[in-house]
């Protein structure tokens, strides 16, 4: 079934209304979530709307949150989410963090007392749109061991860049830290199916390419130690930074009324303050021009930047409406059907 981006997001801010979010906060959740499906990413689109009313049915999420922000600098927004719903927080962050940027050049909004907030993507898709160079981070719960390690310390931590194309082709990173998402060691792990040793760790520590055993022991970051000391570093930037909490001491999303204190970070850069839009737009081209240029290993597969599959997909969602399974359009409207 297809349903316009306007209608899909009436929906969700429907959903969340009846389940106690303010039609504010609702409407910029569901922009978040509405923009994940768009863009292709739909682990982290609507299908979450049933998950959060879940965490807010256990009192993991306070639907009726207030969400403050302060100034302590110039160039600084401090965020207290106070449990709220994660992408109306950090959709609050990111705008706060823009009007910074506008007036100084860059802005920086470290957020505390969050939830999970969905993809990255979403929101270095509305800066880049605006103008605004972003990086941003969140912490999450450990399920990666330190270097030299073998428990789980350090969160599956994401890191986020957006660059602004005037011309629209922006580029956008989203990436967490793991070389493989543990959804599909649980699917390869249901399936009795064996996966690559470079994914995850048996419970002494040891790579196995074991699905089951995978499942009791831990994730590989990329880059190996590499990889878990930058997820280590990240977690400092949005948790340390912003007085989250921070690597073990955050909780499974999934524990029934635990409040994660998930920490944020996002840094914004005014780009027509350091060059002209065609400035800008020329230096983009010169950076495409030389992906054009790389012979790619399968000529079916041209080499491209990051972000191109997702925003194709975004736009071709506004041209033709969102393609959702019946499943999940009953599940929005069976939510949504007490908001009138």
């Amino acid at each position: 079934m297809h349903l316009s981006e306007q209608k899909a997001r009436a929906l969700a801010t429907r959903a969340f209304v009846r389940l106690g979010v303010a039609e504010t906060a609702a409407g910029e959740a569901a922009e978040i979530l509405t923009l994940a499906e768009m863009m292709g990413i739909r682990t982290h689109g609507l299908s979450r709307v049933a998950v959060y009313a879940e965490r807010i049915s256990s009192g993991a999420i306070v639907p009726d949150a207030a969400i403050l922000i302060s100034a302590p600098a110039l160039a600084l927004r401090r965020v207290q989410g106070n449990a709220g719903l994660g992408p109306a927080i950090a959709h609050r962050a990111l705008y706060a963090a823009m009007e910074a940027a506008r007036t100084v050049g860059v802005g920086a909004a470290f957020v505390r007392g969050s939830s999970h907030l969905g993809a990255l993507a979403p929101y270095l898709w509305i800066a880049a749109d605006a103008g605004f160079a972003c990086v941003m981070t969140t912490n999450t719960a450990a399920m990666i061991a330190p270097a030299g390690g073998r428990d789980a310390v350090v969160g599956n931590n994401p890191i986020g860049i957006g660059v602004p194309d005037p011309n629209g082709a922006h580029v956008i990173l989203d990436m967490a830290l793991s070389v493989a998402a543990r959804s599909r060691v649980r699917a390869a792990a249901e399936a009795g199916e064996a996966i690559p040793e470079s994914w995850a760790t048996d419970a002494k520590g040891r790579a196995t390419t074991d699905a089951k055993a995978a499942m009791q022991g831990l994730m590989q970051a990329i880059g190996g130690d590499k990889g878990a000391n930058l997820a280590l570093s990240l977690d400092l930037l949005a948790g340390g930074l912003s007085g989250a909490a921070m690597l073990s001491d955050i909780g499974a999303a999934d524990t029934p009324g635990r409040r994660q204190n998930l920490g944020q970070m996002i840094l914004l850069i005014d780009t027509g303050q350091l060059l002209s839009e065609d400035g800008l737009a020329d230096q983009m081209a010169l950076a495409r021009q030389s992906l054009a240029h790389c012979t790619p290993i399968d000529p079916a597969h041209p080499v491209r930047m990051p972000g191109d599959r997702a925003i194709r997909a975004l736009r071709d969602a506004r041209e033709h409406g969102l393609s959702l399974s019946e499943s999940l359009i009953d599940e929005l409207r069976a939510l949504a059907k007490d908001a009138g």
